[in-house]
């Protein structure tokens, strides 16, 4: 029984940080989320200034947690995501509504994959 304890505590230290790393990135992507939609929010009003204000603060928080998002999940998902920021803050920039709206739903829906790819469920084990 001794020889099985080691095993046992590497599996449950691993299952451990499996569901804290899921809860993290839910965390982080719902809060990507509520900023982008704010975002939204500011340009259908056609308050242009403080929507690329708000669309630059969201771009800050979600680089700052460049080393983390790199380290645990698919490097190509970060760097779609990376990308649709960049149209979207150019869009913005440029003042098309139409674009700006379609780039951030794109953009919330990455925020949702990466959410779903980093969950502890059956279809991201098999």
């Amino acid at each position: 029984m001794k020889r099985c304890l080691p095993p046992l505590a590497v599996l449950a230290a691993i299952l451990v940080l499996s569901l804290w790393n899921g809860r993290v990135m839910e965390r982080r992507t719902s809060r990507w989320q509520a900023q982008l939609q704010q975002v939204r929010e500011l340009a259908v009003a056609e308050r242009w200034q403080a929507a690329e204000a708000a669309l630059t603060d969201s771009y800050s928080d979600w680089s700052r947690s460049q080393t983390y998002l790199h380290i645990v999940t698919e490097h190509d998902a970060v760097d779609d995501a990376e990308a649709m920021y960049r149209r979207s803050q150019a869009f913005a920039a440029a003042r098309e509504p139409s674009e700006l709206q379609a780039e951030l739903s794109d953009l919330r829906d990455q925020m949702r994959l990466l959410a779903e790819m980093e969950k502890c469920s059956i279809r991201n084990i098999l």
